[in-house]
């Protein structure tokens, strides 16, 4: 036997396999029937495994929003105030806090979620003045108003 490099022939390929075997065997032990004895049955089981807690993943941070956003609402709710226009508001406010923080809070501190829905309305209400206006009018600003005059 002829060996072109000096690696073939000193190392031994045995038990490297051996161990590779094992890895992958101890990600499949929880299977049920031959999936985690039989590796050929094993190597297909565990990669198909990998698959789909890879795309888990992604589909956890999905559900966790969800939850959050679920939970602001029935807050907001509480509060006679929908989810949309209370984080509009509070963003407008420069509240900066992510819904899992307001989730928390909508839980398990009412009174300080009740204090940011007390923020929001104001937000809120403050809008509406300003949209509907006082009838005065800036400085340098004619309007329709001001020529029935």
């Amino acid at each position: 036997m002829v060996f072109l490099t000096l690696s073939y022939c000193v190392r031994n390929r045995g038990p490297d396999r051996y161990w590779k075997v094992q890895e992958l065997l101890k990600h499949a032990r929880h299977f049920r029937g031959r999936k985690n004895r039989c590796y050929t049955l094993a190597v297909r089981a565990v990669r198909r495994a990998f698959v789909y807690a890879t795309k888990a993943r992604k589909l956890k941070k999905r559900n966790m929003r969800t939850l959050w956003i679920t939970r602001i609402a029935a807050g907001a709710r509480e509060h006679g105030m929908k989810y949309p226009v209370l984080m509009h508001n509070l963003t407008k406010s420069s509240v900066n806090l992510n819904r899992r923080v307001l989730s928390e809070i909508a839980i398990t501190e009412p009174r300080t979620f009740a204090a940011l829905t007390k923020l929001a309305k104001a937000r809120r209400e403050e809008g509406f003045r300003a949209a509907l206006g006082d009838g005065k009018e800036p400085a340098g600003v004619f309007s329709r108003v001001m020529w029935t005059h």
